[in-house]
């Protein structure tokens, strides 16, 4: 299992050393209860190695997961069988972490352990008392660009 924070490295040390937490600008302004101290590189590792017992131990007992791009909710039960019985190992790295009171919006890429194949998820975390109370998510397979843009020769590869 390999986690890579990427970007992400200065969010990482405000999730390590205290509230995860940051201010832009003067006219910031927010609660303290709204704050998380969930090491969210923690949950990702959890997800990653498809470790139930500590996968369930970042989420509220009534919490809910939707995969918007299949139609689908799931309650904490659920979830952790879909991704726990999942077949295959998989890998994947922390791309970027955004705050913004009690939401982690997290980009992160996945692929299984051969990396015959790779996808990207964009999370989207509620958290009440350092616990996940929603979590919308949103995954794409990657891959190429369709052949119509291809044929037109437009746009370049990110990396």
């Amino acid at each position: 299992m390999r986690i890579v924070a990427g970007e992400a490295f200065c969010a990482q040390q405000l999730f390590c050393e205290g509230k995860a937490w940051y201010i832009e600008g003067d006219n910031s302004e927010f609660a303290e209860e709204h704050l998380t101290n969930m090491n969210i590189y923690d949950f990702w590792k959890a997800v990653l190695d498809q470790n139930e017992n500590e996968i369930r131990k970042y989420f509220q007992n009534d919490a809910y997961i939707n995969w918007h791009c299949t139609n689908e909710r799931f309650n904490v039960d659920e979830f952790i069988i879909a991704n726990c019985e999942y077949p295959g190992d998989w890998e994947g790295s922390v791309e970027r972490v955004e705050m913004l009171n009690d939401l982690i919006v997290t980009v992160v890429n996945v692929y299984p352990k051969g990396r015959n194949s790779s996808f990207h998820v964009t999370s989207f975390i509620k958290t009440k008392e350092d616990k996940i109370v929603s979590m919308d998510e949103y995954w794409a397979d990657d891959g190429k660009a369709p052949q119509w843009r291809l044929d037109k020769h437009i746009g370049k590869a990110i990396r």
